[in-house]
């Protein structure tokens, strides 16, 4: 199949709802391996997306755009763009809550975060003018949203943007945005980020006019105590379980993206007085899509944090944790940890722009629905005209193999069954499809490229008809995988390649565990020099 879409480029040359908890990563041209600037953004949430395309559009002069249960005013032209993501001019767009003081949060405006990602992307080019879209329109409209962390990203600049309501009895906001250095990266996940900026340097670093006047005015910040003025701090202050939740997820990142930095557990443990971790880090290796893929697949392994070790992992080690994560243990709080990859992912994508190229090539969207250790991801270029109907569909109250979000999601919890086994057959297809999927970009890109010099529209219908075989033929693939670990793992045992059963037991230290807790499983013996073996008929 692949070769024919390729054959087919070489051819043509010849002739919402809102997410729980989320993980960022921003990536700056000079921090990846081509020059890209790059967004990572994991939409946990139990829900599907069914992930769709809003082409270009023109409109009349006095339009209105229903927003929720308002409006806004529209604008003469709007650019096609791939769901709330990324859009036609290479802007791509992820976020994470924070939530922060909840006494400004105004739950009576109808605009709300997710409406201003898709007005972004509707109305800019650039990362700049999606911050200009975005401040501008809460500041005409106000901001029904609890604190929120974008990350925003075109061909040039990556952009860290973080909003929070000014309370009911104002129209607005209070936000900060600063530009992540060249050559730095930078990540949230559901706790500010921000902490102290620069006043006078408008190249990096924008600021809402009130950002430090409404903090004087509510109590949270005395100009007189000799503290700098941290936004975070502010607008966001951090608890032991905050910390724990959230910045445990940031500090995984930094740790293996810039391992000689030795980055302290201390802060995201709580500890006082540990210093918080940097706004921006330079990586010790330079970042691609691969990377950036393998920085996302993470639970905490090799740390005193691995999620896949202790009694808490099951006989097999699997690393999900069920909600609630909290709970409590003789009266005191307790908390099973909260890692990058998560069972209630509902999607994430990896997004690259790209200044050497024309927008339509240029920009694309790795995307895949679900947990990030178990999915795969395949390239989309928001410039496409459609998107494959099995990442379009999907209903939650409704199992079904033709929707690409029950065919991952299937196999992501079949295998806490036997997890620590059947791990093993599902990270071999991952790594076969989505490294296929890598070396081919260069060369789909440089025909499509070849193509889009005489005929843009013909450039553009490859790269759809290319996305879309890459795309089916991914939930193929996972359809019969999820088909293959049924048939291999059943009734306790795994199957051979004749269809076999064979036993798969638990770890030792599962077995002395188990005994550990219930003697009554050792069993009697009369002859202490005969071995206890299990009978051979059953």
């Amino acid at each position: 199949m692949f070769k024919s879409l390729l054959a087919a480029l070489v051819f043509f040359t010849a002739g919402q709802s809102s997410a729980w908890a989320c993980t960022n990563i921003l990536v700056s041209p000079g921090a990846s391996k081509d020059g890209s600037a790059m967004i990572v953004y994991l939409n946990d949430g139990e829900w599907i997306q069914q992930l769709q395309k809003y082409p270009a559009a023109d409109h009349e002069k006095g339009e209105w755009l229903k927003v929720g249960n308002g409006q806004v005013k529209q604008i003469a032209h709007t650019y096609g763009r791939i769901g709330f993501q990324m859009n036609e001019k290479q802007v791509a767009i992820g976020e994470t809550t924070f939530t922060g003081r909840e006494e400004l949060w105004n739950h009576d405006v109808f605009l709300k975060y997710w409406h201003l990602m898709e007005l972004a992307l509707d109305r800019s080019a650039s990362a700049r003018e999606a911050i200009e879209v975005m401040t501008s329109l809460v500041e005409e409209y106000g901001y029904g949203s609890e604190g929120e962390s974008f990350s925003i990203a075109d061909k040039n600049e990556a952009w860290i943007l973080e909003m929070i309501g000014a309370g009911a009895d104002q129209k607005g906001a209070v936000w900060v945005a600063r530009k992540v250095p060249d050559g730095m990266i930078s990540a949230h996940a559901n706790h500010s980020r921000i902490g102290e900026f620069p006043l006078d340097d408008p190249e990096n670093c924008l600021y809402s006019e009130n950002v430090v006047s409404l903090a004087i005015e509510r109590g949270y910040y005395d100009p007189n105590s000799g503290e700098p003025f941290r936004f975070n701090e502010v607008y966001c202050p951090a608890t032991p379980a905050s910390l724990r939740y959230c910045e445990s997820r940031v500090w995984s990142i930094f740790r293996r993206a810039a391992p000689s930095q030795n980055f302290s557990p201390d802060y995201h443990r709580g500890v006082k007085g540990a210093k918080p971790y940097p706004l921006f880090i330079q990586p010790d290796y330079k970042i691609g899509v691969a990377e950036l893929m393998a920085l996302v697949r993470d639970h905490y392994e090799g740390t005193r944090w691995d999620m896949t070790k202790g009694l808490e992992a099951g006989p097999y080690g699997t690393p999900n944790r069920d909600r609630p994560l909290t709970f409590k243990v003789d009266g005191e709080d307790c908390a099973w940890e909260r890692p990058i990859s998560n069972v209630n992912t509902a999607f994430s994508f990896i997004s690259q722009s790209r200044a050497w190229l024309p927008d339509a090539i240029g920009g694309v969207m790795w995307y895949s629905p679900d947990d990030t250790f178990t999915n795969c991801y395949t390239p989309f270029y928001p410039a496409i005209q459609e998107i494959p109907e099995a990442y379009a569909k999907g209903d939650q109250g409704k199992f079904s193999w033709e929707s690409a979000w029950w065919a991952f999601n299937f196999v992501s919890n079949y295998i806490n069954l036997k997890y620590s086994y059947m791990i093993q057959d599902v990270l071999p297809v991952q790594k076969q499809l989505e490294t296929q999927a890598l070396a081919r970009q260069d060369s789909v890109e440089q025909a499509a490229l070849k193509i889009y010099a005489t005929k843009p529209a013909d450039a553009i219908l490859a790269l759809n008809n290319y996305c879309s075989g890459n795309a089916n033929e991914v939930v193929k693939e996972w359809r019969e995988l999820g088909q293959f670990l049924v048939m291999k793992y059943i009734d306790g045992y795994m199957n051979d390649e004749r269809g076999s059963g064979q036993t798969a037991g638990y770890t030792q230290e599962w077995y002395d565990r188990a005994v550990q807790d219930k003697s009554s499983l050792r069993n009697a013996v009369w002859n202490e020099k005969e071995e206890s073996k299990e009978p051979q008929s059953y």
